[in-house]
């Protein structure tokens, strides 16, 4: 293959797909958050997925209506997309604080979804994925992003930084295994490697 034909690694060729990563290091989402401070929808979308475990579409359907009473410590309940069920969320207090930033920056009706772009119609999943990238890249972030990479980083830090256990993880995704739950996060090699650090 020519130089001018390689293959981008974030174009795979038809039939093969690109698995998106979690954002490990605390230190990017720090400053993927300060980033973003001037943009209250955008810092709203990602601080939003990282504190849940919703999917991309399931956050573009939010509506003011479904939070504009809610405090640190409420419940959002939200149709999940593959399996129809509602799954509740309690929202901790960043979320509450960069949603009430967003509803401040410019005026909503009760009606209204959450996320609109520049061009006054809501955002679709395909915008959000170049977003993610974005945000990811320009904060020193390596390795394939996109929309899951929000769902994916909430499951990796709770496991790494909470010690949540796999089971919960697993029901919060709706996934059929614990194995499936690791292989999605991209944290099982990490956790048997792990083991070979202590010293017996």
């Amino acid at each position: 293959m020519s130089r001018g034909q390689k293959q981008s690694e974030n174009h795979p060729q038809a039939g093969s797909t690109i698995k998106v990563e979690p954002i490990r290091d605390t230190k990017i989402i720090k400053r993927i958050k300060k980033y973003l401070e001037e943009k209250p929808r955008d810092h709203c979308l990602f601080t939003l997925g990282i504190n849940t475990a919703y999917r991309a579409n399931e956050l573009l359907s939010i509506k003011v209506s479904d939070i504009i009473h809610l405090n640190a410590g409420a419940v959002l309940e939200l149709k999940q997309s593959k399996v129809k069920k509602y799954r509740s969320v309690t929202l901790n207090k960043g979320v509450i604080e960069s949603i009430t930033r967003l509803l401040d920056s410019r005026h909503f009706e009760l009606d209204d979804f959450l996320f609109y772009s520049l061009h006054g119609s809501v955002l679709t999943v395909s915008t959000v994925n170049r977003l993610v990238k974005v945000w990811c890249i320009e904060n020193g972030a390596r390795g394939n992003f996109g929309s899951h990479t929000l769902r994916k980083t909430w499951g990796y830090q709770q496991r790494i930084q909470n010690n949540a256990p796999v089971p919960l993880l697993m029901e919060a995704f709706g996934h059929s295994s614990q194995k499936q739950t690791l292989d999605y996060l991209g944290i099982q090699a990490h956790e048997i490697q792990s083991l070979y650090s202590l010293k017996i």
